[in-house]
């Protein structure tokens, strides 16, 4: 499956080797260097991905996931920066992207994790998961949705690291727990919720700023 993305980035030079450098199924429909170019033209094209710099003029990455997301909630955003500072990956978040990725990036990884992104998980450089982690768990959850009143800490846990885009055997690993311990944990929070699979989980999470 050909995942299409549109870059935002007033790098010329940047946006050509990215364009040069990702896989044969990730297919680059479309390009603008400034903010206001970027929201018509997705408008018009409707990527799957929008891959974006964080700082841009006239409002950078964060103006153009504003502009788009809420008439078009079906595109998703990953942001790709060259900055590593907190408060940018918290912004990006906040407004509604799915994924934030250093300029540090493989070229395979970027594939990968646009793909990942298009299919529904929320990808992070490992340096920058904690700054989302501690951003958001200040948060009360009961004010987030009535839903998770449901869920027990645990199961909670459980769920922002789905949400993140972590595999049971890594989420097992961050929560000291086996992989069958996560796996009921989900089985539990799916019949809780009434969804019927881990993308539908990860989608219920992010639309809810759970990352």
């Amino acid at each position: 499956m050909t995942v299409r993305v549109f870059i935002v980035d007033d790098h010329d030079l940047f946006r050509a080797g990215v364009k040069a450098e990702v896989d044969d199924d990730v297919e680059v429909i479309g390009e603008a260097s400034d903010v206001g170019a970027a929201i018509e033209m997705i408008a018009e094209r409707l990527p799957d991905v929008v891959l974006l710099d964080v700082h841009m003029p006239s409002g950078g990455g964060k103006a153009v996931i504003e502009a788009i997301s809420g008439k078009h909630p079906e595109i998703a955003f990953l942001a790709l920066s060259a900055s590593d500072a907190a408060e940018d990956v918290v912004a990006v978040v906040r407004a509604g992207a799915r994924g934030y990725v250093t300029k540090t990036i493989s070229s395979l990884e970027l594939s990968e994790a646009i793909r990942r992104v298009a299919a529904g998980d929320a990808v992070f450089s490992p340096m920058l998961a904690g700054f989302v982690l501690d951003a958001f768990s200040s948060i009360p959850v009961a004010d987030l949705d009535p839903d998770l009143d449901q869920l027990t800490t645990r199961e909670r846990e459980v769920l922002q690291h789905i949400a993140r885009g972590y595999t049971y055997r890594e989420i097992g690993e961050q929560l000291f727990i086996s992989i069958k311990t996560v796996e009921s944990h989900v089985s539990s929070v799916l019949r809780k919720l009434q969804l019927s699979n881990r993308h539908e989980l990860s989608r219920w999470a992010q639309d809810r700023k759970l990352i």
